[in-house]
């Protein structure tokens, strides 16, 4: 699938919503808001030029969506490429859910084949929930993080990617060992990092899939390439903070085992972090890590409620993630209705502006990726999501009813999911419609 070069000049008539700074947990009003009702967006030459309200002139392409919704494309800091193949699996905690369903699922990964295939159906699937960005997880195999990158490069989108590491404690077939992985990751990184829109990132499962020496070698490779990516799971599930414990006795705690081994830094991106204690968030904090809240997928296996206000009173930055398969949709407007739950049951009642942050400008930011992704800021690049303000009877008398922008807009997530998804533009470049898969499905 070649990547089709962006009309130059593109102007979009929408409902414009995105966020300037954060807004903070709960303030239904904030200055970080930034909205503008029936305005148009310039794109050009793939990237955000201004808004205006008056008519954009000639020598524009119009683009009328007049009554919908406008926001930066999605960000989700944390998803597993092959687990679309046992999301929705029944009744396991993390341990056994990685032994019964996911582990059996990657295995099939081996295959080029099977892995070109599935990245290709991934990459649209993301688009058609809305999502232009992702840090993605394949399987140990290489072929799976080189399917996933030429499929995302095809479509113009940016991504963070790379072969997970994982030398113990797999099945035969999914392990590795260091010297090999050691050699797939610098072709990698030699191959895809820094080409178009794609950023590699060394994939530690988690600690206890990979021995010290891997951990040790993957620290170094970090050190060596600056601005390559360090993915990985940290603290999701007590039984697996306990395993961890048994496996490295040397270490304070499961994060101290990343930072022993150099792993901890800007660009480090560690999913859920719910079983972490006060020297641990200060030392995220410290070390610019980012923590990828999976709301879902926390739910779903029973894991635990993640502590977003202590991580914040640290100054540790979080991200929203939808965690699929662990997670059940792969859309981030349910990943959003998830969010909320999780931090009422602990007395945070966040809100809508909080919850969009988390998923474009504050994890763009957490991310280094805020001067081109998250916002609708002039000379960024555009990617776009175009929703339905309400989809359903239901939810289209709520939206009928709200009073203020903030009720709207939370109507909007609280109620909302791919369905209300119009439009995705990745670079200035449609790259999803709902309406041609109603034609072809009706044709």
């Amino acid at each position: 699938m070649a990547s089709a070069p962006p009309p130059q000049r593109v102007a979009i008539r929408a409902d414009l919503l995105d966020l300037v700074a954060d807004p903070g947990f709960d303030a239904l009003e904030s200055p970080a808001v930034r909205f503008d009702a029936d305005a148009w967006l310039l794109i050009e030459n793939g990237r955000i030029a201004g808004r205006t309200r008056a008519d954009p002139g000639p020598g524009w392409q119009r683009v009328d969506q007049r009554g919908r919704l406008l926001t930066p494309g999605l960000i989700d800091s944390h998803v597993h490429l092959p687990q679309l193949e046992v999301i929705a699996s029944h009744g396991r905690a993390l341990l056994d859910w990685l032994e019964t369903y996911t582990f059996p699922a990657e295995l099939r990964w081996a295959d080029p084949a099977v892995a070109q295939a599935g990245a290709e159906r991934f990459a649209d699937a993301l688009l058609a929930h809305g999502t232009t960005a992702a840090l993605v997880y394949p399987t140990v195999h290489a072929a799976s993080a080189d399917a996933m990158f030429a499929a995302a490069q095809a479509r113009g989108m940016r991504l963070v990617c790379g072969k997970v590491l994982m030398d113990r404690h797999a099945p035969e077939g999914l392990r590795d060992d260091v010297a090999g992985a050691e050699r797939d990751c610098a072709a990698g990184i030699a191959r895809w990092h820094g080409r178009d829109r794609l950023a590699y990132a060394l994939t530690v499962r988690f600690a206890p899939s990979s021995s010290p020496a891997q951990l040790a070698m993957a620290g170094a490779l970090l050190a060596a390439h600056p601005g390559v990516y360090l993915q990985t799971h940290v603290a999701e599930n007590r039984a697996e903070v306990e395993w961890v414990a048994a496996l490295f006795p040397e270490a304070r705690s499961y994060l101290d085992v990343y930072d022993r081994h150099g792993l901890l830094g800007a660009r480090s991106v560690l999913a859920h972090g719910i079983w972490l204690d006060a020297a641990d968030r200060a030392r995220l904090a410290a070390s610019g890590a980012c923590i990828a809240h999976c709301p879902t997928s926390n739910l779903f296996l029973g894991s635990g409620l993640l502590d977003w206000r202590a991580l914040a009173a640290a100054g540790a930055a979080v991200a929203l993630a939808s965690d699929v398969g662990g997670g059940t949709s792969l859309s981030m407007l349910r990943t959003m209705a998830a969010a909320y739950p999780v931090q009422a049951l602990q007395g945070l009642r966040l809100s809508a502006w909080k919850l969009l942050d988390a998923a474009t400008r504050g994890a763009a930011q957490a991310l280094g990726l805020a001067h081109e992704i998250g916002s609708l800021e002039a000379g960024t690049i555009a990617d776009l999501a175009v929703w339905d303000w309400a989809h359903g009877p239901v939810a289209r008398h709520r939206d009928a009813q709200a009073r203020t922008l903030h009720e709207r807009v939370f109507a909007w997530i609280t109620l909302g999911d791919e369905r209300n998804l119009v439009q995705t533009w990745v670079a200035g470049c449609p790259r999803y419609r709902r309406d041609e898969l109603l034609e072809a499905a009706h044709g």
